[in-house]
């Protein structure tokens, strides 16, 4: 468990050192971003920002919401979805201006830009992934992806 965790927060500390992203990158990594580097209107209509908040990024919640994340990462990118963190509250980016988040939390916004859910623990993919499914743009992109 301890060599995982140390491959977790390695992987992110990773992410965190390049800004910009290279055309060998797997999905997974460009899956994940920085929130203080991300525009909050750029996502708009085009992808679903799952936001993780935590104090700092040795948070035992955030560490685990990301093991999570990174073990089924391509059930969210099925779902355009960009996992957008933010563990500095001495820098509070624009994401953490607009939603206001007390320790951990983790806060999925629709394409339309508005937040849909927060949960304060970790969440499994599974279960995020089964909240976007219920959501009307979601379940009108499954049906046009039926009719091609």
């Amino acid at each position: 468990m301890k060599h995982r965790l140390a491959f977790v927060l390695t992987s992110f500390l990773a992410a965190f050192s390049a800004p910009v992203l290279a055309a060998e990158e797997t999905p997974q990594d460009a899956l994940i971003q920085p929130a203080a580097e991300a525009d909050l209107g750029a996502f708009l209509w085009v992808n679903r920002p799952l936001v993780v908040f935590a104090d700092t990024d040795r948070d035992p919640r955030f560490v685990q919401q990301m093991a999570l994340i990174d073990t089924l990462a391509h059930e969210l990118a099925e779902r355009d979805v960009v996992v957008l963190i933010d563990t500095d509250p001495a820098n509070p980016s624009a994401w953490r201006t607009k939603l206001r988040p007390r320790g951990f939390m983790l806060v999925l916004i629709g394409k339309d830009g508005n937040p849909y859910l927060r949960k304060p623990f970790p969440w499994d993919v599974r279960e995020i992934s089964a909240s976007i499914d219920k959501m009307p743009m979601r379940q009108q992109e499954m049906r046009d992806r039926n009719l091609n």
